[in-house]
């Protein structure tokens, strides 16, 4: 990226990705919102495209890419309409494995990395649990070392694909709160199989994006070799803490991604829809909330990035990550706001497909953190304000 606008490599990469989502129509993912049934073809599609790897390192099959990149390409999903249908069903596998990817042995890296790319393997995330939320060090899942490994139980909520996933990413405490100096040590991180003789999961019926599945996850005596442990034993949250900021841009872009969608269609239909012998978006009281809701996108997205490049350069980014966070979600909850508006009754028919797109911009206002909490973080971090929790 070089100052405002994307390089040669970067507009090709957007190019291609959005030439391969237009495979991909409106039809097709408004049938798998009806249905809930998973997009196959597509992560088939992006895996053999090789896009699953954006971020993964070329010494293990990746493209060796930066977060720049792995948003340009998320963005790009979603823009095309597939919205967090598409975005999601991908989603863990451009940073989420990053942990294994950073500290895991080479065995483990070797292991793991290159089936999650091509998509053999599919990954599932457990870090929140019912009673702990977003306060990861109060987690109660538990993992008890033994002579082979350790034996984890627990439960686990929000669990994303649990009914899809054979892989397993999870953050279990193996020594007790009471027992360590910070509330922040003694929790552990493993990359393991997931074992459905050991642990089951229930689907959470929830208001969007139906075709990715979100669980209930209960885990009875799961046993884990001591070389799925990633990296050393009581550092998991502080290896958790290098995913959390490329998570939070990825969720930004995705939603000015589908900001855009919904305003294009917005756009198109306030030129068509002819009332009263003129096109509606002749009418400020249309084409004002529309153009709003271009200046908001468009912004986000520049925080978006700026985080996206201070991570790429290895300089701090957590307050930009965050903000992006907030503006993406905001931005794009509006946009698609708008959208539904300006089609009237229509915009609440699902053949026009807006509804969707405002259902599904929901996600990025609530995850991966919520609004409260990015205030937070920029009162205490920036305006240095004293912590209020």
């Amino acid at each position: 990226m070089s100052g405002f606008w994307l390089n040669e490599e970067q507009e090709a990469i957007v190019e291609s990705v959005s030439r391969l989502c237009a495979q991909f129509d409106a039809d097709y993912w408004r049938r798998t919102d009806e249905t809930g049934d998973f997009p196959e073809e597509f992560v088939a599609a992006m895996a053999a495209g090789g896009w699953l790897g954006t971020a993964m390192p070329a010494e293990l099959g990746g493209a060796g890419l930066g977060l720049i990149e792995a948003a340009l390409v998320m963005q790009a999903v979603t823009q095309s309409g597939a919205g967090f249908s598409g975005a999601s069903a991908m989603h863990l596998n451009i940073f989420g494995p990053m942990p294994i990817v950073r500290y895991g042995s080479e065995d483990l890296r070797n292991r793991a990395i290159p089936r999650l790319m091509s998509g053999e393997d599919k990954i599932c995330i457990g870090i929140t649990e019912p009673d702990s939320g977003l306060d990861t060090t109060s987690l109660t899942t538990r993992a008890t070392r033994t002579n082979d490994g350790y034996v984890i139980s627990g439960r686990k909520v929000w669990t994303t694909m649990a009914q899809r996933a054979n892989k397993m990413l999870i953050i279990a405490r193996t020594t007790p709160k009471d027992q360590v100096n910070k509330a922040t040590e003694g929790l552990s991180l493993f990359y393991t199989d997931f074992d459905r003789a050991k642990i089951s999961a229930t689907v959470i019926p929830k208001m969007g994006r139906k075709a990715v599945e979100s669980n209930s996850v209960f885990i009875d005596n799961l046993e884990v070799p001591a070389g799925d442990l990633i990296g050393e034993e009581g550092r998991g949250f502080y290896y958790l803490l290098d995913g959390l900021n490329p998570e939070r841009v990825l969720f930004a872009a995705e939603a000015v991604g589908l900001g855009r969608a919904a305003l294009a269609r917005a756009a198109t239909y306030a030129k068509e829809r002819v009332v009263f012998g003129r096109p509606i978006g002749q009418n400020q009281g249309v084409a004002h909330p529309l153009a709003k809701s271009w200046a908001e996108l468009e912004a986000a997205n520049l925080m978006a990035f700026k985080a996206a490049a201070l991570f790429d350069a290895g300089r701090e980014c957590g307050a930009e990550a965050n903000a992006a966070k907030y503006l993406g979600g905001e931005a794009g909850f509006h946009a698609c706001e708008a959208a539904v508006l300006v089609h009237g009754g229509m915009g609440y028919a699902k053949e026009f497909d807006v509804e969707r797109y405002f259902r599904e911009a929901m996600i990025a206002r609530i995850a991966p953190i919520s609004r409260e909490m990015v205030m937070n973080y920029i009162a205490e971090r920036v305006l240095g304000l004293p912590k209020s929790y």
